[in-house]
């Protein structure tokens, strides 16, 4: 795991609860009392609580699950999100007939679906642990437990900080996701919880991160893998971006206002930077890119898990790539040696490239021998590209330690992210930046992407941009982030994830809505809906409208 947090399977007995129907089964159970009395013990629950985002259990890939919801590897955080932000959009397909993971791209996933009901339950997870850790380390408990005063002026408010971060993480997902969720905090009681509009969430998210921030150390200043300032102004960040999907009404002058903040150190901040090569970012060595925000760490000894990118990696191996002879027992190009053969992606995404082998725009990271750009058939592992731009390699081509976990951490956020969320909302009508400043931050991106005869020499006429338009941004934002976690957030923001007013091209991709050549689908299904488990063991929650 790369020198993170000390690991701990070690977890408190349950507390406050965030959803009704969670059903939390550690194997190994510790009380606050036991736990909570040395400055150790607090880190190994802080610990538990990051571990929630890479983690799925007790014993490593499956054998004592945390929530009790089906298969345990499906349950992975970054496994979760992934399929529901990418499955359904023209980046991603899948032939596996796991139980209602093709409604995904179907656009015809329930309120009973398997995925989005672990998803859901994993987001309350991480929040319960939240609001038990919060609810147990006030200074007046960690007095009475003996622990030091030094520990409790200084580390512990660093650690609640991390910890409300975490939270609001999880319930910025609970929003962008599902809406109006089920709320608990650290003061609630036993009773079944009461559901909250998005006004009422997104106020909660913005209040904790503002509250938190002058607590959290500086960016790029704590221990890899855990949280930092810049990590919440990224998370604030986008919440603000994603404000007038939430019917808060436009916030890009705050969303700016925070971004300055990323962009422009001070107080001890450390800057970040676009790391030279863009692959690198995705490789087993990724946690020394200098455009590291937060990435979920990974390790396929200690960590090892059947989500994050050990399932983008192995799920996109088939076909003449599996075929490819092996180098030291594994895949030459992937590193790995599984072959799961299941996810392509859709000629959509191929056709934001000036040309389809990366050699104009070196992003263009898929293998295509063998296989079809046309998908006649989405269950024809041939039909579509394999996408090869997650590898368990390092820079220099050492595999990762395990042939089927890989050691390459999920980039939940990177500092490209912030070059062109500033651009997006300088280009909607925020206040407080520069289009001038925006669009060099674009031609940034795209410098590296084209090397250095990008706008001259062998890439006429595809250089340097001269302006931006929302169409032109969320272009450059599917050959930037593909496969990273983002597009359905970043379409149902462009208006082109399920109905297509506009007539934009953007709206219709290979597949969507289960026809070949897509169709607009019902705009209620920009929210997810609450599973009907909670729904049905608690009276308190009404179910999303078009469920």
């Amino acid at each position: 795991m790369k020198n993170i947090i000390k690991k701990s399977w070690v977890i408190l007995l349950v507390g406050v609860m965030a959803c009704t129907d969670l059903n939390l089964t550690p194997k190994d159970r510790a009380t606050s009392d036991v736990l909570l009395t040395t400055p150790e013990g607090v880190e190994k629950f802080l610990a538990k609580m990051y571990l929630g985002l890479a983690n799925t259990g007790q014993n490593g890939p499956a054998g004592a699950g945390d929530i009790a919801t089906g298969d345990e590897g499906f349950s992975q955080y970054m496994r979760a999100l992934w399929n529901a932000e990418e499955m359904p959009t023209d980046e991603a397909v899948t032939l596996w007939g796991d139980p209602n993971l093709k409604d995904y791209h179907a656009h015809s996933w329930t309120s009973q679906s398997a995925f989005l009901t672990q998803f859901y339950y994993r987001i309350f997870y991480q929040i319960a642990l939240a609001n038990l850790f919060l609810k147990e380390t006030t200074d007046s408990k960690m007095a009475s437990r003996g622990l030091p005063a030094s520990f409790i002026s200084n580390t512990l408010p660093i650690y609640r900080a991390e910890a409300r971060t975490l939270r609001a993480l999880s319930y910025w997902h609970g929003l962008n996701y599902f809406r109006n969720i089920p709320y608990s905090d650290e003061n609630s009681g036993t009773e079944k919880p009461q559901q909250k509009d998005a006004t009422f969430i997104f106020n909660f998210v913005e209040s904790e991160l503002l509250a938190v921030e002058p607590t959290l150390l500086p960016q790029r200043t704590n221990v890899y893998g855990r949280f930092d300032k810049g990590v919440a102004r990224i998370i604030l960040a986008k919440l603000y971006l994603n404000a007038e999907v939430y019917g808060q009404g436009p916030k890009y002058t705050e969303c700016i206002s925070v971004l300055n903040k990323i962009i422009t150190p001070t107080g001890g901040d450390l800057a970040y930077s676009l790391s030279p090569g863009y692959q690198d970012n995705f490789l087993t060595d990724n946690n020394t890119s200098p455009e590291m925000i937060f990435y979920v760490p990974a390790d396929g000894i200690k960590t090892p898990n059947y989500g994050g990118i050990t399932l983008v990696i192995n799920g996109a191996i088939g076909g003449q790539l599996a075929s490819l002879p092996q180098v030291g027992g594994r895949n030459p190009i992937m590193g790995n040696n599984q072959s799961w053969a299941g996810h392509r992606t859709t000629k959509a995404l191929v056709n934001l490239f000036p040309d389809e082998t990366g050699v104009l725009d070196g992003r263009a990271l898929w293998y295509t021998a063998g296989q079809n750009k046309e998908i006649n058939d989405i269950n024809q592992f041939t039909d579509g590209y394999m996408v090869t731009k997650f590898r368990n390699v390092s820079k220099a081509g050492v595999p990762g330690q395990d042939g089927t976990f890989t050691d390459t951490d999920y980039p939940l956020f990177r500092y490209a992210d912030v070059l062109l969320m500033y651009a997006e909302a300088v280009t909607r009508g925020g206040t407080g930046g520069s289009a001038v400043t925006a669009l060099n931050y674009v031609n940034q991106i795209r410098q590296r992407a084209y090397g250095a005869d990008y706008g001259t020499g062998t890439a006429p006429g595809l250089g340097v941009l001269t302006s931006l338009d929302l169409n032109t941004l969320l272009d450059e934002r599917g050959r930037e982030f593909y496969w990273e976690g983002h597009r359905r957030t970043d379409m149902i923001r462009f208006g082109v994830f399920t109905n297509n007013p506009t007539n934009n091209p953007r709206g219709l991709w290979p597949w969507k809505g289960n026809v070949k050549d897509g169709r607009t689908t019902e705009a209620f299904r920009d929210i997810y809906p609450i599973p009907a488990t909670d729904v049905i063991a608690n009276p308190n929650l009404k179910q999303n409208t078009g469920y």
